[in-house]
């Protein structure tokens, strides 16, 4: 699978607009320049996928999710193609690109099942010769605008639920990542034509998406800022939105801890270092409870000293390059405005050794005060700032005291503890002893400004739905409450 052509109405076309050049962040070398689409090429896009709706909409739900399935199947076939591109545009360690294709065959295959039973609901009506119900019907077309680090499950988060829906699609990766996507026309060319496009490009595409009246939502993972832009262009024509808009999740290790903080400190590590850092759950703020912090500080370093930095194609890499020299820029700026407030950096935060790439060493950070970027906004990055607490009630306060609430992480052994974290945590998922484990059947989704709407789940194949009560009465009869009123009783 080497063809990265785009996919528009059902034929692979090259690129008319303007040319992105793909680096590899572990060689720094251009892979390859791929033709972004024309604005005549989008339109084209969108109209296929407008064509397509109705008969894709009328199809019955048991063939189209028998289609989900044979998708899913193709990228198992196609699991280690995939997962070598995504590691070469990238920088993701190839084990972690290897799970990223499971995890995508397994969401076509969740909502391939419930995709069959999900057109509705039959209520109560209101007299016994009435019939009345829910319908769910599909939404239209779908523009899904995806980021870089998680090019093919972020997109198939979007992709398997709406065609579940009975949706069409017009999906748009990160000009940074856009090879393994466009790679996915593969995996779908046995869909009729026009349901599913592959377009690429910049913003310029993104932004011309979410002006399209053509498209009734637009399914976007991305930055705030970008989210912003997406949902007001979404507003100006009433158009549906679904927003993840990434997050500064905490990281909550009790007390109680204290005879498993080497468990809490590897699984924290995970958390921060996962993908370098670069995933809208990635912990990156550390509440650390009194009593255990110098024994968690201290396991943390260790288990950190020991990760692998280096190739991401290479079984022994632990943490592969970051995506770009911009955003490792970004982290660094962070990192050194913390130094500069007074904050030590215990390990890491350097090239790591490495002559060329765009790595950073894995980081741990103490004493950052509270206002710096580093415990406020998100960072993006392979570092784990720990903050010292006394107590849960002041670890929850801090862990609510930003403008994010996309996730949070509690380590702790007290059901007590675990309901209250449960309770009190403003965020959409809280894992408690077992970081960033999604589930397929749990919704995913933020508070705040971490998004709009929830991915996965019933909730997900909702989002690509209409609603719509229908009232049936069985008997044809003149009601007694019409006009004229004066035979209903009115005085």
């Amino acid at each position: 699978m080497s063809d990265h052509r785009l996919l528009i109405g059902g034929e692979l076309v090259a690129g008319a607009g303007e040319a992105i050049a793909v680096e590899n962040p572990y060689t720094t070398e251009t892979i390859e320049s791929v033709g972004g689409a024309s604005p005549e090429q989008l339109d084209a896009a969108v109209a296929s996928a407008r064509d397509a709706f109705e008969e894709w909409s009328r199809t019955p739900a048991g063939e189209r999710c028998e289609m989900l399935h044979e998708i899913a199947r193709r990228l198992r076939e196609n699991q280690e193609s995939l997962a070598t591109t995504m590691t070469i545009e990238g920088g993701k360690p190839l084990v972690e690109n290897r799970d990223e294709i499971d995890w995508c065959a397994a969401a076509f295959d969740y909502y391939a099942e419930i995709g069959r039973d999900s057109a509705g609901r039959v209520i109560p009506p209101i007299e016994s010769s009435q019939v009345a119900m829910v319908v769910k019907d599909p939404l239209g077309v779908v523009g899904c605008i995806v980021p870089w680090n998680y090019p093919l499950l972020l997109l198939t988060w979007k992709v398997a639920p709406a065609l579940a829906a009975g949706c069409t699609v017009v999906a748009k990766p990160s000009e940074v990542t856009p090879l393994s996507t466009l790679e996915l026309a593969a995996c779908v060319d046995h869909l009729p034509a026009g349901v599913v496009n592959l377009v690429a490009g910049a913003g310029d595409v993104g932004a011309a998406m979410s002006a399209d009246e053509r498209i009734d939502c637009i399914a976007f993972t991305g930055s705030v800022a970008t989210g912003k832009r997406v949902a007001m262009a979404c507003a100006e024509r009433l158009a549906r939105v679904n927003l993840e808009m990434g997050g500064k999740d905490p990281f909550i290790v009790c007390a109680d801890m204290a005879g498993e903080i080497e468990i809490a400190a590897r699984g924290g590590a995970w958390a921060a270092y996962l993908n370098a850092g670069q995933v809208c759950t990635s912990a990156e703020r550390f509440y650390v409870m009194d009593e255990v912090y110098d024994d968690y500080v201290s396991a943390f370093v260790a288990h950190t000293e020991t990760l692998v930095l280096g190739d991401p194609l290479e079984v022994a890499t632990d943490i592969g390059p970051m995506v770009s020299a911009p955003q490792r820029q970004k982290v660094v700026d962070q990192l050194d405005a913390a130094v500069a407030a007074g904050a030590e950096v215990l390990v890491g935060g350097d090239s790591g050794g490495q002559d060329r790439g765009h790595f950073l060493s894995p980081a741990v950070v103490a004493g950052a005060p509270a206002t710096t970027d580093l415990l406020s906004e998100e960072t993006f990055g392979p570092v784990a700032p720990i903050v010292r607490v006394k107590d849960l009630d002041e670890a929850i306060a801090l862990a609510n005291g930003t403008r994010f609430g996309l996730g949070a992480n509690v380590y702790t052994r007290d059901l007590k503890s675990a309901v209250h974290c449960m309770k009190e945590l403003r965020a959409g998922t809280v894992w408690i002893n077992d970081p960033l484990t999604d589930n397929d059947a749990g919704p995913f989704g933020g508070f705040k400004q971490s998004g709009i709407g929830r991915e996965l789940g019933r909730e997900g194949l909702e989002a690509f739905q209409e609603t719509k009560h229908v009232h049936m009465e069985t008997e044809i009869e003149r009601k007694e409450w019409w006009y004229p009123y004066k035979e209903y009783g009115a005085s």
